[in-house]
């Protein structure tokens, strides 16, 4: 005889609260456990299509571990370091950025040229905070993150973690589905497959749009000869994963640096416009519905507030884990509201009436 409601509603929730509180206990050191399991979550539909191509898991894993360490190699040796260079160089120059519009706005606005403006002791300000604190924000960044979670356990730790992962991903699961209570091992299954496909539409599908979009705008950027065309381009594909966020940030961004940069020659900014309308285009008519899809049932608005929770409660472990609780919550109140509209209490004590949607049927 399966459970009293109210005695499982407890156990879930006890269960809730235990992971609620290990997260918060031992975030920083579970942080490369997570990070190592959220690759090989990644990494998993590939070592699967080589294994219908004929090899053995091993081999799979083995190719996939080898690739990945070439390109880790080659991003340490070539892109990080112009990466880091370019945010230091950008932090240096807004204050010159800064300076060139207030002249344009001087000869615009004569008002501007009193010592005593406002806008004028504005902008002088944040030009100077900027310049004296950008190379200090990206040591700080740099240390206080090394510092956290001590990076020679972590480069060690999580890609043996991510490796042995994707090396039993399919045994493990198949001892959790051995685990579920059999009572509701179909409710489970059916709940988790709905959860594996938001999380396998919206992250694989996201990281891989975000992933190819920050390449285009980094490389056009560069082509076009815009400075920090690479910083530029890598914070727009990694904001892509907030919907209309990266284009945003990224377009004003780069055609900002490109009016002061290429000013009297309106040709080149119109090109760094046109980029990024191109890779909007991509995204929106190929990239997202190819490889992220429809169906995912993810609201740009909850995203957001579930990486703001858990990233202030929990820190950057809490940010890692928001977007598969978000998914399992959002699966789990779908399931509940389709319960709801099922059940006596909406059909009413009739229960003859069907719900809205087999009306429509």
């Amino acid at each position: 005889m399966a459970l009293p409601v109210r005695q499982q509603v407890l156990s879930w929730s006890i269960a809730a609260l235990v992971f609620l509180a290990l997260l918060w206990l031992l975030g920083d050191v579970i942080l490369p456990f997570v990070v190592g399991g959220a690759i090989a979550y990644f990494l998993d539909p590939v070592a699967d299509r080589l294994e219908a191509m004929g090899l053995s898991r091993t081999i799979s894993t083995a190719i996939i571990a080898l690739v990945a360490v070439f390109v880790f190699i080659i991003a340490a040796l070539l892109i990080i370091p112009t990466l880091i260079q370019q945010t230091i160089a950008l932090g240096e120059a807004i204050p010159q950025i800064l300076s060139q519009l207030q002249a344009f706005l001087s000869e615009r606005f004569p008002s501007l040229n009193d010592p005593e403006s406002t806008i004028r002791e504005s902008l002088a300000t944040l030009g100077e905070m900027i310049r004296s604190r950008s190379g200090e924000l990206v040591n700080k960044v740099f240390a206080s993150a090394l510092g956290v979670i001590n990076a020679v356990i972590f480069i060690i730790v999580c890609p043996v973690v991510a490796f042995y992962l994707l090396l039993d991903w399919d045994n493990m699961v198949a001892r959790i589905d051995d685990l579920l209570p059999l009572d509701h091992k179909a409710t489970i299954r059916k709940l988790a497959g709905e959860v594996d496909g938001v999380m396998a539409g919206f992250v694989r599908g996201q990281l891989t749009v975000c992933l190819i979009l920050g390449t285009f705008y980094s490389i056009a950027l560069m082509l076009v000869g815009l400075q920090f065309g690479l910083v530029v381009g890598a914070v727009a594909g990694l904001l892509t994963f907030i919907p209309y966020v990266g284009s945003l940030v990224g377009g004003t961004l780069s055609i900002g640096l490109a009016i002061f940069q290429f000013w009297g020659d309106p040709g080149w900014i119109v090109a760094v416009a046109l980029i990024f309308i191109l890779g909007q285009m991509i995204e929106g008519n190929y990239l997202t519905p190819k490889l992220v899809g429809d169906s995912v049932g993810l609201h740009p608005v909850w995203l957001l507030f579930a990486l703001s929770a858990f990233g202030t409660a929990f820190g950057f472990v809490g940010m890692l884990v928001a977007v598969p609780v978000s998914a399992m919550i959002g699966v789990l109140v779908r399931f509940a509201i389709g319960q709801y509209r099922g059940g006596l209490l909406y059909r009413g004590l009739s229960g003859s009436r069907p719900p809205p949607d087999e009306e429509a049927r």
